[in-house]
């Protein structure tokens, strides 16, 4: 999902100086329409995705559920906008394009509260640097075991296998590309690359 900084001394300097603190209540109160993320207290506005970001979106989301759906396990996918407050501490709230949980005590009415299992966000040009930075730090404090960030600009797949160590391994809308968590997932980006045609 896009994500717009929110600068300027009036949404995070304080009349004496100090840093805004932003929090979840604030998030939840906001106008019918408007949606944003939060990292630290620190607040992201998200504007409406693309075309093609809701076409790599669905198609992927598609893949993943349908091996879930014929593997019968527990684990459960949901797509944006969906609320995960990530650390359960009131100032980091995220709405990923699309997760995976599968200890579902964490999950009620109101979204996941903890660390989903696996996570993909899909790229725009407004969300680079948000999705590759400050929400990578942010899943990997949290316990996040499986991070991808699907570019469909560049075509191209990062994995992070948080949750053995391992590093990041790139790829192209040419490759196939296993999944950390479920070994025997295997979703072949080239499928994706013929879809988007």
């Amino acid at each position: 999902m896009e994500n717009l900084a929110l600068w300027g001394e009036d949404v995070y300097m304080t009349g004496d100086g100090e840093k805004k603190v932003h929090t979840v209540e604030e998030i939840l109160a906001l106008p019918e329409g408007e949606r944003a993320e939060l990292i630290d207290g620190e607040m992201f506005m998200m504007a409406s995705p693309t075309v093609i970001h809701q076409e790599v979106s669905g198609w992927i989301n598609m893949e993943i559920r349908q091996f879930i759906s014929k593997k019968g396990g527990r684990c459960k996918i949901f797509y944006a906008p969906f609320a995960v407050f990530l650390k359960n501490d009131g100032r980091n709230y995220v709405e990923p394009d699309i997760v995976v949980i599968c200890d579902r005590d964490k999950l009620d009415d109101k979204g996941c509260h903890g660390a989903p299992d696996w996570v993909i966000e899909i790229v725009s040009p407004s969300s680079k640097t948000m999705d590759n930075y400050k929400k990578l730090g942010a899943y990997i404090e949290a316990g996040v075991r499986e991070y991808w960030i699907v570019d469909p600009i560049r075509e191209t797949v990062i994995v992070y296998d948080i949750e053995n160590g391992e590093i990041p391994r790139f790829y192209h809308f040419t490759d196939s590309v296993n999944s950390a968590i479920f070994e025997e997932l295997v979703i072949d980006f080239s499928e994706l690359k013929v879809y988007l045609q």
